[in-house]
């Protein structure tokens, strides 16, 4: 295949320098008679055919040092008509130097004007000449020759330059089967007139109209950046004249690379919510990161495969993928190498809690930073067992925080959770525990490795959260079940809660606990109401909400701070530090020796209980 690919470079090369060859030897013989009034004189004439003769080389060694020959003819932009300029100008000075610098008697140079009127007719002819070719694969792919009687016609919210690269790109992929025939868009000034030649017509609710609501059959909302009021707003609009609504990708997905504008998908929650695109410090992070053996476990699970996602991104030496369950950890290995990165991952199933496994792992990969997202996080599951919950959030954590002082790690991060605060559920009493090991760890060997935790909400989309219920509830029908009409909750996105975590580490000093910014608190009743919404139903008419009381260990809303606990500002404006005074190691050790020796023996309330002893603030439900 690589000899294929080479045979073909050959014969593009021979064909391009056949076609600019004779393109520009026309220009540069028109020159000549536009020059001389197509008259000229004898004298001349040796020098016209001389100057065709030298030129020609000229002209082709700079249209190949500008790349003219690699790229193909049909893609033509911005920076290929400045490359072909930078080109013929600088063949045309070329030629104009050996005048200025020799006696321009001599015949082997043209006359000034001949070396003007070349340069005008070769770069309005070959700019021309791609422009066309441009143009013939727009229409070939889009236009003329298609029956547009099968596509659907589109309205595209948004004519800034997310919805004009949007319109390019459904010009130039067939497959996609749209025709865009309005913009609609809420700045003013963008009104009565076009882009890509598509009418900007006015605001989104001029769709409400009969004359445009019957000539569009799909409404597109190119608004990565929109507040979530809009979307609903927007949404709402093409559920009323009952048209499917898709949007574009993220502004977050856009500028990774992620995906392309042109990746339509169905409007989702985060979308309503709004929240505003994070701003991260990436310079930071990648220094944190780069050519760094990076450990992270729970690699397959909703936050664990996000981190390994960006983790990669900032080219590690080697990035180990740790995780249970070999069906999780395939996905995202998987994942990972369809992305390019296949050369720096290593995935290694493993159970943390397996001593001698994480020994042979931290002996023989050596990481240097450690990412601890493998929890159990269940609530109303864990209050049942709260014996797993002690053993795999805290003993887990403990077990690898004292290998990572062992090892010499630099950064050890525990993803922590805000129901770690005050909790009064045994998933949060079991972090908890795990926060206090930490810091109690870092007051006395944080000297070599920084032990840091960082706490936030719900994210939208992991696997047991609320968003996903409701969804399977709404598509049976109803009713949608929430536990309290009163019940609130902070939420984020995943790539944004792990961006965070990431800057956190990066300015991490050791012994704190980071607590992300979740904007404000939501509703689950309203949240419920949207997703109804967004499935085109009526809450309490189409979909019914039912309330089912607060589930054991949950709480009406969620907390910042323990008291107790100083808020000082990081570099990051999302992002705050809580410094109080740590426990004594050693008796926290006792208290993790006394639940350890209890385990599996005690009954689930009288596991609370030691829980409580340990954890002062912790209110447990008791069955």
């Amino acid at each position: 295949m690589i000899q294929q690919a080479r045979n073909r470079s050959v014969l593009r090369f021979g064909v391009l320098c056949g076609a600019y060859s004779i393109g520009l030897l026309c220009c540069l013989w028109l020159a000549w008679q536009l020059r001389f009034d197509f008259e000229i004189p004898v004298e001349h004439r040796g020098a016209m055919w001389l100057t065709l003769a030298w030129m020609l080389p000229v002209k082709l060694g700079l249209l190949a040092g500008f790349r003219q020959f690699s790229g193909l003819l049909t893609f033509f932009g911005i920076r290929d008509l400045f490359r072909v300029f930078g080109a013929i100008a600088g063949s045309s000075f070329a030629v104009y130097l050996v005048r200025f610098l020799i006696d321009a008697s001599i015949t082997m140079t043209p006359p000034r004007g001949v070396i003007f009127i070349d340069f005008v007719l070769s770069f309005m002819g070959l700019a021309g000449l791609r422009l066309l070719l441009r143009l013939y694969r727009e229409r070939s792919a889009y236009g003329e020759h298609d029956d547009l009687r099968n596509r659907r016609r589109v309205a595209i919210i948004g004519a800034g330059h997310v919805g004009g690269n949007l319109v390019r790109e459904l010009f130039t992929r067939r497959g996609l089967g749209m025709k865009p025939v309005y913009f609609f868009d809420d700045n003013p000034n963008k009104w009565q007139s076009r882009v890509h030649d598509i009418p900007i017509v006015g605001t989104p609710e001029m769709l409400l109209e009969e004359q445009f609501r019957n000539s569009v059959d799909e409404v597109i909302i190119a608004l990565p950046t929109a507040s979530g009021k809009r979307i609903r707003e927007v949404v709402r609009i093409a559920q009323e004249i009952g048209k499917k609504c898709e949007t574009v990708p993220s502004l977050e997905e856009l500028t990774t690379g992620r995906v392309k504008v042109s990746q339509l998908r169905l409007v989702q929650i985060q979308d309503l919510l709004g929240r505003e695109p994070v701003q991260l410090e990436t310079e930071n992070i990648a220094d944190l990161i780069r050519d760094k053996v990076v450990m992270v476990t729970g690699a397959g699970g909703s936050i664990g495969s996000e981190l390994c996602r960006q983790i990669a991104s900032f080219n590690p030496k080697r990035l180990l993928l740790v995780e249970q369950c070999e069906v999780q950890l395939f996905k995202i290995e998987q994942e990972l190498v369809s992305r390019g990165y296949g050369s720096s991952i290593m995935p290694v199933i493993a159970d943390i809690l397996d001593r001698d496994r994480m020994r042979t792992i931290f002996e023989r990969f050596k990481p240097q930073i450690l990412f601890h997202a493998a929890a159990h996080k269940h609530v109303p599951l864990m209050e049942y067992q709260p014996s797993e919950a002690f053993k795999n959030n805290a003993c887990g954590t403990a077990l690898l925080a004292e290998m990572a002082h062992e090892f010499g790690l630099s950064h050890f991060l525990l993803i922590s959770t805000d129901k770690a605060i005050n909790p009064t559920s045994v998933m949060g009493a079991s972090k908890r525990l795990a926060e206090l090991f930490l810091q109690a760890l870092a007051a006395r060997n944080g000297r070599t490795t920084r032990f840091v935790a960082v706490r936030f909400g719900n994210v939208l989309g992991s696997s047991g959260s609320v968003v996903p219920i409701f969804e399977k509830q709404i598509e049976q029908g109803g009713p949608v079940k929430v536990t309290h009409p009163d019940v609130t909750r902070y939420f984020m996105t995943i790539p944004e809660a792990v961006g965070l975590v990431l800057q956190s580490a990066s300015q991490a000093i050791g012994g704190e606990i980071f607590v992300l910014d979740m904007g404000e608190p939501i509703k689950i009743v309203d949240l419920a109401r949207q997703l109804i919404e967004l499935h085109g139903q009526e809450p309490d008419e189409d979909i019914e909400i039912e309330f089912t009381g607060l589930r054991p260990g949950e709480k009406l809303f969620e907390e910042i701070s323990h008291h107790g606990e100083n808020l000082e500002d990081t570099n990051h404006p999302k992002i705050m530090r809580f410094i109080s005074e740590p426990p004594d190691l050693d008796e926290v050790r006792k208290l993790f020796q006394e639940i350890e020796d209890n385990l599996h023996k005690l009954e689930a309330d009288q596991m609370k209980r030691l829980f409580q002893k340990a954890i002062p603030e912790y209110q447990p439900f008791f069955t």
